[in-house]
């Protein structure tokens, strides 16, 4: 299924239907009167979540969305019906914006809002009989319903973003501690969208990792991928900095390291002034040496010693692929995962 994660899209809830001007006619009734009904209820427009989609695709052909309009009252004190809801299900997590950017709703945590309500029925001539008018000739039209055009985005409810140049060993990290199965290969942007698993640590711990793919160097002027896959890590509190020590790149690792903070920093000054960001740039990184299988022992103290004096960081030393000293970094993890949780 293709991933989408943000359209463009017009709501609508439904028109109140009128009341109707109507009057008995019965032969046994000859002073009749009204009997005009209430026009039914437009209808709303209701978002739900649900943890059984991940995209928006159902969402990228049809561009307006509405609810149904209320039927007109009828005759005999008949009542319109109602219109019916428009349910629109999302993925947990989305966000509903205005067109200019400002968040309407954060659906994290909710299962259900309702975004516009549908017109009230107008009265039928009924209601407006009184002692000095009894046969009223006139109903209330029905109340008009909403409209709103909206940016309906997918961000990834995750605890930590693993993040890192192409073929550092992301997608190989997250299916070797989760159940995920993402495309792993030898070349650049293997994983084409965000990959979420659930890492389970001893008997009651876990935590719900995101591997963002496409982040490289001039990110932010729309090199690689670009930064499309940026926003899917603003609700993580902790990332996974994964840097690939092997040499097989031809990379530098500090370097690599000090291009993706950069990014990190640029995505920040790009989005400061938008309603709820916090910036990336500040938030707790793990740095994770992986590839470390292919190195004599001494050559990985080397480089976390040159990691320690140029960053001031501790790295941890991996192999995502034999799986070594990875459930040391998940414990740690898991570690600080519980501790943010508690302070939040």
């Amino acid at each position: 299924m293709k991933f989408v994660d943000e359209v463009k899209i017009t709501i609508a809830s439904g028109h109140g239907g009128p009341g109707a001007v109507s009057f008995r006619r019965e032969s046994f009734a000859p002073r009749g009167g009204p009997d005009g009904g209430d026009g039914g209820k437009g209808g709303d427009v209701i978002f739900r979540t649900s943890r059984h989609i991940n995209s928006l695709v159902d969402y990228r052909n049809l561009k307006t969305y509405a609810a149904q309009n209320g039927q007109p009252g009828g005759k005999a004190n008949c009542s319109g019906p109602n219109g019916e809801d428009m349910i629109m299900i999302v993925p947990e997590g989305s966000v509903i914006r205005s067109q200019d950017g400002e968040v309407l709703y954060d659906l994290t945590g909710i299962e259900e809002v309702t975004v516009l309500k549908g017109g009230r029925g107008g009265k039928g001539n009924t209601f407006f009989k009184t002692s000095v008018n009894q046969a009223p000739e006139h109903a209330q039209p029905g109340e008009e319903g909403e409209s709103l055009d909206i940016i309906l985005e997918l961000k990834l409810i995750a605890d930590v973003g693993i993040i890192g140049f192409p073929n550092a060993g992301k997608s190989t990290l997250i299916s070797r501690i989760s159940a995920a199965k993402p495309k792993i290969a030898d070349y650049p942007f293997t994983t084409l969208t965000p990959q979420l698993g659930v890492v389970k640590v001893g008997d009651y711990s876990n935590f719900v990792v995101a591997d963002i793919p496409g982040l490289i160097k001039g990110a932010h002027q729309g090199v690689g991928l670009g930064i499309m896959f940026l926003k899917h890590i603003e609700r993580t509190s902790l990332f996974l900095h994964l840097v690939d020590v092997s040499g097989m790149s031809g990379r530098d690792p500090l370097q690599d390291y000090e291009d993706i903070q950069f990014e990190l920093q640029k995505y920040d000054e790009m989005n400061q002034d938008k309603d709820g960001f916090f910036p990336l740039s500040s938030r707790e990184q793990i740095l994770v040496l992986n590839k470390t299988d292919l190195l004599p022992k001494d050559q990985i103290e080397k480089i976390k010693q040159q990691f320690k004096k140029k960053f001031g960081v501790d790295g941890y030393a991996i192999s995502a692929v034999t799986g070594k000293q990875t459930q040391d970094l998940l414990v740690a993890v898991a570690d600080k995962v519980l501790k943010s949780k508690e302070e939040m």
